[in-house]
């Protein structure tokens, strides 16, 4: 087993001890797993450059990753169900769950939130998989070796996009803050670096003058260099993209072998090696949201699911908000941060039935692997508008060929979260982000879709352990006529007053890294750009609502139209693109007007809130009848009903007020 050795650093009461249902109280263990994982196994052989990499006395190559592991402080009275938590840059994400939209200080306390994963009696576990980690304390990240050519580290063209909502003189040579890719030559003469206000827009080159590579201002003497520096500023908004030689190649994709080894090891192994929750799991989940859903659609798409003695690690997978993408997570010089439909390299098949390209030729499936090895976990697409709206989303369940809606896998489901946003949205609505400040045109998105993501959990363990088939997937189809081209959409948005458009929706491209970009290594940079892969998002209805999907009693009993795409403020600059298209897709909230009156005085064609409702108990009343439509067909548990109706009321109230938004 490639798990040699589980190194406990600390274990704590979780929760002060707090004590949830028939589970009880858990404990977080938290320490660090050292792997040494077989080369010349099969199931190892799509891992990119592991050939290459060091090996010990045994001829393994070792690793290590961080770990956290929350179990319940006695053993047998979980679930004995593990959720296996594929941190995102670093961070935990599982909670999202349970009801927590995310963990800004990676040193915190985790806060049980409403306690969904531990009254359900799961074991929840994150480990480390990404390899170019920032030194912050509390994230959790993957120590790998680099690949060692002939001549020692390989060198070779590496690509990074930077946009900035601020005007700055310097980016840092990596993706959010991640370690930085040197350049093997400061003075290198054909390195590029381009500009351009849209993703699908052609690039316009920066002359090599204008620019060069620094060490950043705090660099110790010595130091290799480690940013971009453009004395005349570089500009709010604007995309600019770098290509230039790196030397030192981290082997990535060991992350995905580190995610698949130390599930095994907690499910299969006994207490004598090491592992807390010998002999108390039974089946294993994977979770991963954005960029670590789209790390699990890499998993998925390369077999690597299955571990050196042929067990199966997950047993169901929900890869959520990944969209149609994969990334960079198994590439030589790869950036597992990245995270740019417009740049990257993983994208076709996007399908897990067979699909076909019929301007490129090219044919799969993303479960192609997994059915060739004949174990099959069963597996829930979940996206959001904002994955929609980003051009990528459709491409899961279209056939390139017929545009007709594609065949779907007997193991899969795929859900689109009508009307909501990449993230849960909070309540009231956000005028700037937490954390990075950033501003859209219009108030961002409210809609919390926690409640479909506890259902889809129960649904899919209900699904691997009994057969049950969870409900049916739900999302825009073109036989129904309510996929549709994103630009139709929003030239419908255009006659909605006080609601900012884009003259152009973005859109996935085809893109030609080279000859060798089945090996995952790029030998074009930047990539031959070809055509556009079309972009489909839900229709909408009179309301401006997202016809198509799960709709919650936010659309299906509105007192506001919510969308999936929001347009940068002016202020962080490029206002004609979608705010988060380079990460964090962000919609936007506009309530209806309060009454007739209000309507008419601000050419609404909306119906206001009191020509829907003769009161708060009825609109309510009506919350309440939608949200147990909801359970009946199992896209919602009863146990969110109260919790629903709650958070609609405090809409009606706050849309209703006097001091609403305008």
């Amino acid at each position: 087993m490639p798990v040699t050795k589980l190194e406990i650093a600390d274990r704590s009461q979780f929760a002060h001890g707090e004590s949830f249902g028939e589970t009880g109280s858990y404990e977080l263990i938290e320490g660090k797993v050292h792997f040494a994982v077989d080369p010349l196994n099969p199931r190892n052989q799509v891992i990119t450059d592991l050939d290459l990499a060091p090996r010990d006395s045994a001829g393994k190559v070792e690793m290590s990753a961080d770990f956290a592991v929350l179990k319940p402080s006695e053993l047998g009275r979980g679930n004995r169900r593990l959720l296996f938590d594929v941190v995102n840059r670093g961070g935990k994400t599982a909670f999202g769950f349970n009801s927590i939209p995310s963990i800004e200080d990676p040193t915190a306390p985790l806060a049980p939130g409403n306690g969904f994963l531990m009254r359900h009696g799961y074991t929840v576990v994150w480990g480390g998989w990404q390899a170019d980690m920032p030194d912050v304390p509390g994230l959790i990240g993957l120590q790998a070796p680099q690949a060692i050519g002939p001549g020692g580290p390989l060198a070779g063209k590496i690509l990074c996009q930077f946009q900035s909502d601020i005007p700055v003189k310097s980016f840092l040579l990596s993706h959010r803050g991640h370690t930085p890719h040197p350049p093997a030559d400061l003075d290198d003469p054909d390195a590029t670096l381009m500009i351009r206000d849209h993703p699908n827009d052609q690039a316009a080159p920066i002359d090599r003058g204008d620019w060069s590579f620094i060490r950043s201002e705090d660099a110790k003497a010595g130091s290799e260099p480690s940013h971009i520096y453009m004395p005349s500023g570089f500009l709010p908004g604007k995309i600019y993209q770098l290509v230039y030689v790196s030397k030192g190649s981290t082997i990535v994709g060991l992350g995905l072998a580190a995610v698949r080894d130390v599930v095994s090891f907690l499910k299969y192994a006994d207490g004598d090696a090491g592992n807390p929750c010998a002999g108390d799991i039974d089946y294993a989940y994977g979770f991963g949201r954005s960029q670590s859903g789209r790390f699990l659609r890499q998993m998925i798409h390369l077999g690597l699911n299955d571990d050196e003695e042929g067990r199966m690690a997950l047993d169901g997978i929900i890869p959520h908000v990944g969209g149609g993408m994969r990334g960079e997570f198994n590439l030589r010089f790869g950036q597992p941060s990245q995270d740019i439909c417009f740049i990257c390299p993983e994208m076709f098949p996007f399908t897990d039935t067979t699909q076909v390209d019929p301007i490129t030729g090219a044919t799969g499936s993303l479960l192609d692997k997994l059915e060739e090895q004949g174990q099959v976990p069963k597996m829930m697409f979940t996206n959001t508008s904002g994955e929609y709206w980003r051009g990528d989303a459709a491409l899961i369940h279209t056939d390139l060929e017929t545009m007709q809606d594609a065949d779907e896998s007997p193991s899969v489901r795929r859900y689109h979260f009508a009307g909501c946003q990449h993230g849960l949205g909070a309540f009231p609505p956000l005028e700037v982000r937490s954390g990075g400040g950033r501003q859209g045109q219009l108030p961002f998105n409210s809609v919390d879709y926690a409640p479909l993501l506890r259902a889809a959990l129960v649904n899919l363990d209900r699904w691997v352990t009994t057969g049950e088939p969870p409900p049916d997937s739900r999302h825009p189809r073109l036989s129904d006529r309510t996929a549709v081209d994103s630009q139709s959409v929003m030239d419908k948005f255009a006659s909605l007053p006080g609601v900012p458009v884009t003259a152009k929706t973005t859109r996935a491209l085809r893109l030609d890294y080279g000859t060798e970009s089945h090996l995952s290594r790029l030998t074009n940079l930047p990539a031959e750009v070809g055509q556009e892969y079309p972009a489909l998002v839900s229709d909408i209805d009179d309301d401006f609502n997202d016809r198509a999907g799960i709709r919650l009693p936010d659309l299906t009993v509105p007192v506001a139209t919510y969308t999936g795409w929001n347009l940068r403020h002016h202020s962080i600059g490029n206002p004609d693109l979608f705010i988060g298209i380079t990460g964090g897709l962000a919609g936007w909230t506009l309530p209806f007007q309060k009454n007739a009156a209000d309507r008419e005085s601000a050419g609404d064609p909306r119906r206001s809130i009191s020509e829907r409702y003769s009161g708060r108990e009825s609109y309510l009343q009506q919350v309440r009848v939608s949200a147990q439509s909801l359970v009946d067909e199992g896209y919602m548990l009863a146990e969110d009903i109260p919790g629903v109706s709650e958070r609609a009321g405090l809409k009606y109230d706050y849309f209703m007020g006097e001091n609403r938004a305008s």
